[in-house]
């Protein structure tokens, strides 16, 4: 294919696909900082957290609001039909009626071993091991947020170098074009120089594609909407600033990194709410005192009383009475009682009824519940000692793991600045050759790509040491920017 069709098909290809990737990126810029603070309050995973914090606020209270007396009260209306016993006379009626019922109670746990306060302390400890965990989880957040900000900048840094690779080799190839037509060299340079833009486009595209990756990830770490523009601002970098390690040892940064981090701070307090669970649990297993206050009455539409009774009429009997010789038949007396419906404030005062119990409850068989519930608490303390332990293992671990990385990020670092000076001197050597055809392609070409690659192995270990000392300063509890 003609030079100029392939500079043209390359040249169009890196155009669309760094507008794709760039379009979205011209006008909001962000810093690390804004990064970190944007995803501590939008975060998916934190605001789970928060509501497992939340969650934990109302457990808290809602224990608190346990010391507080049962109070209930109970009002109903009913209609009866049928042969039943009047609520209110206790009395069989064979009549319809209503009837209505109000009842109340209070009950007051006076000693139970102090059950409530102990479940009390336990919530208050783990709703504290609750907020040390979302801090924990801010601070895990932020240290990723960073690792993505790095990444970025990394994919940027290399979008610059292959980019400019891409420009030089157009440069080569247009110049070698212009030997070949002059006769000063064979057209087997110009192919192989066409093969080398070829391969430094690809790296650009490549790295392109790295960026709009790196892109998507610190996106869904804000969660932020992927067509929201983001450009992260380019910071001014200073090595020998940031580089302290001589001055630190892991045992140091393990001591002050203890002293402050929250996944240890929420393992101790989780310690606690166990021991706090075990006193209650036992508590539950021995007898509490109690008192009960309630009070009911009742009204019904049957209940009524006597005001007084009116004759009637005397009616005859089947007795006779014989007085002398001549018998009298017996008449009995006949009357109605009068009566009238008892009021319903009257019947409501009238059937008002108290009763205050004290009572001791004694746990004696509820299939072993009561035992195993305890058993259970043991148990749970156990395991919150053990998982203490193991975060303190783990962060010990975790420490010297980023210590002896950082170390070796350090060492890698120089390493890949002292390549860098040799192969730009053995570039700036065989440029000059080539130039004078003292040189052939292939070798040129083999200086110049040892150039490029040692170029990005530097701008690799210039922020793979960046992180490694942003890690460090994650567990030495500083604020994590550039």
């Amino acid at each position: 294919m003609p030079f100029h069709l392939i500079n043209r098909f390359w040249l169009t290809i890196i155009f669309l696909f760094s507008f794709e990737c760039f379009s979205l990126a011209q006008n909001d810029v962000w810093t690390l900082q804004n990064a970190i603070q944007y995803a501590r309050e939008h975060n998916l995973s934190i605001q789970q957290n928060d509501l497992n914090k939340r969650l934990a606020e109302l457990t808290l209270l809602q224990s608190k609001l346990s010391q507080i007396p049962n109070v209930n009260a109970y009002t109903g209306y009913g209609r009866s039909f049928g042969r039943s016993i009047d609520p209110t006379s206790n009395s069989f009626a064979n009549s319809s009626y209503d009837y209505l019922t109000i009842s109340g109670s209070a009950d007051v746990l006076l000693f139970g071993w102090f059950q409530k306060r102990n479940t009390i302390a336990k919530n208050s400890f783990s709703l504290q091991a609750a907020k040390a965990d979302l801090e924990q989880l801010q601070n895990d957040v932020s240290l990723n947020v960073a690792t993505g900000f790095l990444r970025a900048l990394l994919a940027k840094e290399q979008i610059k170098i292959s980019q400019k690779q891409v420009d030089l080799s157009k440069a080569q190839l247009y110049q070698t074009v212009e030997f070949v037509k002059a006769g000063r060299l064979p057209e087997l340079n110009a192919a192989q120089l066409e093969s080398q833009l070829a391969n430094d486009s690809t790296n650009l595209i490549n790295s392109l594609s790295v960026y709009n990756s790196s892109m998507l990830d610190i996106k869904a770490l804000l969660n932020l909407d992927f067509a929201t523009p983001f450009n992260i601002q380019e910071p001014q970098v200073n090595l020998q600033d940031q580089i302290n390690l001589a001055s630190l040892n892991p045992e140091i940064i393990y001591s002050e990194t203890s002293k402050h981090f929250a996944a240890v701070r929420s393992s101790e307090l989780r310690i606690e709410a166990a021991r706090k669970g075990l006193s209650a649990a036992k508590g539950n297993m021995l007898p509490s005192l109690s008192v009960t206050a309630q009070f009911g009455s009742n009204y019904a539409t049957s209940y009524s009383q006597v005001t007084g009774y009116k004759l009637g009429n005397p009616v005859a009997t089947e007795a006779f009475v014989k007085v002398d010789s001549t018998e009298y038949l017996v008449y009995q007396p006949s009357y109605t009682a009068l009566t009238k419906k008892i009021p319903f404030n009257n019947q409501i005062s009238n059937n008002f009824r108290q009763t205050l119990t004290f009572g001791v409850n004694f746990p004696l068989f509820n299939g072993w519940q009561a035992n195993n519930f305890r058993k259970q608490s043991e148990l749970n303390l156990q395991i919150s000692e053990l998982n203490r332990d193991q975060t303190a293992l783990k962060l010990k671990q975790d420490v010297y793991k980023a210590y002896n990385e950082a170390t070796n990020a350090f060492q890698k670092y120089q390493s890949a600045q002292r390549a860098v000076d040799a192969a730009r001197r053995a570039y700036d050597f065989a440029q000059k050759r080539y130039e004078l055809g003292l040189t052939n392609t292939v070798e040129y070409l083999t200086t110049q790509n040892n150039q490029f690659i040692s170029e990005s192995n530097l701008l690799s270990a210039k922020y793979d040491l960046i992180f490694k000392l942003k890690v460090i300063d994650y567990y030495l509890g500083k604020e994590l920017k550039l």
